[in-house]
């Protein structure tokens, strides 16, 4: 099997796992019979952990994991198999600080394995970084499967089963994680530019002041799209369609990725993605009476997050390199998804309740503006 190929078949199983986890289990805590406030608290726990803890095991793998754990791969296999483990331990939870807890260190293993394995994937792709949508593209396809299939069987049976299915997707990541490529040890050399002076660089800060803007811009939608629409008056069965395009229109593409990548810079990508956010939630917030619209700006999440997420992870992979690989995606997971993702759903939340749904969505937009000027101020790949 080629290096690619069991890659994909890592995102594939670890996308597995996260769909069903992210789709479900606030059903399993409602089930344990936690108020909605409780529930919240619990759900926040990822992105505080991704804040810090990707930075961290970053370091450990960028430093040490050559030494240690079998490479960077084993890493993976035993951040893995510590999350699964972590997830075990939910079942035996019985009040909200054992179930805190537990989430909380499951979010502190599984924080790293993305960037680890984004970092790996783009090391074998070397100059090939349109490659990565190709084999990217299983994480979209497991997450969808996972979601779909584990819908359908919860509606015929109890929510319990929810954890064995998520510790068993978990395991078949780990066990694929052992086949991932080992990478070689940086040299002395590769260590040279320091982290620090890597960070003073205009174009790292304001790449990664962009990419905290873009995930702050989809808060809202993560938090409220759903309920907004219901309100609108849609149904459940519609909303969960709109949800499923804008993942079909992310894997399309990410099938396309190795084309766009030959013919448009990291930097024309990134400028797209943001002005296509502006646009996209400015018409969630101002057009929710027109289906064609919605079904318009879902088609849209294949620029805002695929060409977004594809351009972000090789931007930073062209400017962190050597022995600060995935230090670099680690930092980027940390400001994008774990600062930004913080940030936007607080600032949702105080301003759905202030201003209402239409402001609310407009403030999204105005991130994705003022990405775009970052991007196209001092980015320059």
């Amino acid at each position: 099997m080629s290096v690619t190929a069991r890659l994909a078949g890592f995102y594939f199983a670890y996308f597995c796992h996260l769909g069903a986890f992210v789709a479900y289990f606030p059903l399993w805590l409602d089930a344990r019979g936690f108020t909605p406030a409780e529930i919240a608290t619990v759900l926040t726990l990822p992105a505080v952990m991704r804040v810090v803890a990707p930075t961290a095991w970053g370091w450990i793998a960028d430093l040490r994991s050559t030494r240690r754990f079998g490479g960077r791969r084993g890493l993976v296999a035993l951040l893995s198999t510590m999350a699964a483990a972590s997830l075990a331990l939910l079942s035996a939870a019985g009040d909200l600080r054992a179930v805190f807890a537990c989430v909380a260190l499951t979010a502190l293993f599984t924080s790293a394995v993305l960037p680890l394995v984004d970092a790996m994937t783009l090391n074998v792709l070397g100059a090939r970084v349109g490659g990565y949508g190709p084999v990217r593209l299983w994480g979209s396809v497991g997450f969808i499967a996972s979601v779909l299939a584990v819908g359908a069987l919860l509606d015929h049976a109890p929510v319990a089963l929810l954890l064995p299915i998520v510790i068993g997707w978990m395991l078949v990541a780990s066990a694929s994680a052992v086949a991932l490529p080992r990478g070689a040890a940086p040299s002395p050399e590769s260590e040279a530019p320091g982290i620090g002076r890597l960070l003073r660089d205009p174009r790292v800060a304001a790449l990664f002041a962009a990419c905290f803007c873009m995930t702050a811009a989809h808060g809202a939608l993560y938090a409220f799209y759903s309920i907004y629409l219901v309100e609108a008056g849609y149904s459940k069965a519609v909303v969960g369609l709109l949800w499923t395009l804008g993942v079909v229109a992310e894997i399309a593409l990410f099938v396309a990725l190795p084309a766009l990548f030959r013919r448009f810079t990291l930097r024309a990508m990134l400028l797209a993605s943001f002005a296509a956010a502006a646009a996209r939630f400015a018409a969630i917030g101002w057009g929710v009476d027109s289906l064609a619209l919605l079904v318009l700006a879902q088609l849209l999440h294949a620029l805002t997050f695929g060409a977004y997420h594809s351009a972000s992870v090789a931007a930073v992979h062209r400017l962190f390199t050597g022995a600060l690989a995935v230090r670099g995606q680690a930092l980027y997971a940390s400001i994008s998804y774990g600062l930004g993702g913080m940030a936007g759903v607080l600032l949702a939340g105080w301003t759905w309740g202030a201003f209402g749904p239409g402001p609310t969505f407009l403030a999204s937009a105005g991130f994705g503006l003022a990405g775009a000027m970052l991007v196209a101020w001092k980015v320059r790949l």
